[in-house]
This record gives C-alpha cells, sequence and structure tokens, in this order.
C-alpha cells in the first residue's frame, strides 16, 4: 500500500504549530484540514486522554458557535498520536489564516471555568475521564506557540 501523505511528514523535525495537512474538494467546496501539533512528536511526553477529552470538548463547542467559523467548522478532534488536533474547516486556507482563531480558541480554553459542555453521562460516553485543570496548563503552554508563531511552525518540515 502507498503510505498517506501525514505519515511522510518528518515528525523528527515536526515543531508545535498549525499546518495544513490536506485539502480536498467535495463538490465544489474546498475541505481544508489542519494539524494544530501542540506537542513536539516524540521529544515531549504526549498528552493524555483525559485532558486531551476536555480539550476536544470545549474546542469542538467553541469553534460550532463561532460567529465567523461556525459555519465552516466541520470536525475537530484529538490525532491518535496525542499530540495535538485535527480542525477541518469549509474553505480554502492556509495556516496563518487561522493563527487569530486559534489564539481565540485556546485563550478560551485557558480561561474556561465550570462544567465542561457534554460532560454528563446522557451527553457523553466517557464523561468522567476529562481533565480540565491539565486541559487549561496545555492551552496556555499552546498559547506562547501561538503568540510567537513562525514560520518554522507554519509550514512543514522539508
Amino acid at each position: 500500500m502507498e503510505k498517506i501523505a501525514s505519515f511522510t511528514v518528518d515528525h523528527l523535525r515536526l515543531l508545535p504549530g498549525i499546518y495544513v495537512s490536506r485539502k480536498d474538494t467535495l463538490a465544489s467546496d474546498v475541505i481544508t484540514t489542519f494539524d494544530l501539533r501542540m506537542t513536539r512528536p516524540n521529544f515531549e511526553p504526549v498528552m493524555n486522554t483525559a485532558e486531551i477529552h476536555a480539550i476536544e470538548h470545549l474546542g469542538a463547542t467553541y469553534l460550532r458557535n463561532h460567529k465567523e467559523f461556525g459555519q465552516k467548522t466541520i470536525y475537530f478532534g484529538p490525532m491518535g498520536c496525542r499530540t495535538g488536533f485535527y480542525l477541518l474547516l469549509k474553505g480554502d486556507y492556509e495556516s496563518k489564516d487561522i493563527v487569530e482563531l486559534m489564539i481565540e480558541l485556546y485563550k478560551f480554553i485557558k480561561d474556561y471555568e465550570g462544567e465542561i459542555p457534554g460532560q454528563s453521562p446522557k451527553d457523553c460516553g466517557n464523561y468522567l475521564d476529562m481533565n480540565l485543570g491539565m486541559a487549561k496548563y496545555l492551552a496556555d503552554k499552546y498559547l506562547e506557540v501561538l503568540f510567537n508563531i513562525g514560520e518554522e511552525n507554519l509550514i512543514y518540515p522539508e
């Protein structure tokens, strides 16, 4: 079998950042898939499922309710390797186009207080596995990257 595109990225040189993973066309619409890399693969510890799950609930809720991007948000969810998230948006975007949106999102997560949206047995299949404190810590850590983002955090390494 042919190797898929995401397995051709040099994960030994990949830094935390925002990357365009792929662009697909569905009917006349472009769907842009972003790689929101929160930790450095194979160098930093991966995120635990509880904080990933909390970020997923908060992130999906925030993005789907966003004034500009709510109707363009197709998916926000974790990577299997637990180093970041995928964001799929309707539209033809580059990494730099969503830096401000990601700053808004991760500020929201960092500052969030209260019950996590959908954290109940009726709404979620694993509602007990969430860690808001660690989600907030990781959001704050990722914001450091976003506030100082450069080309090396926006374009995959060659």
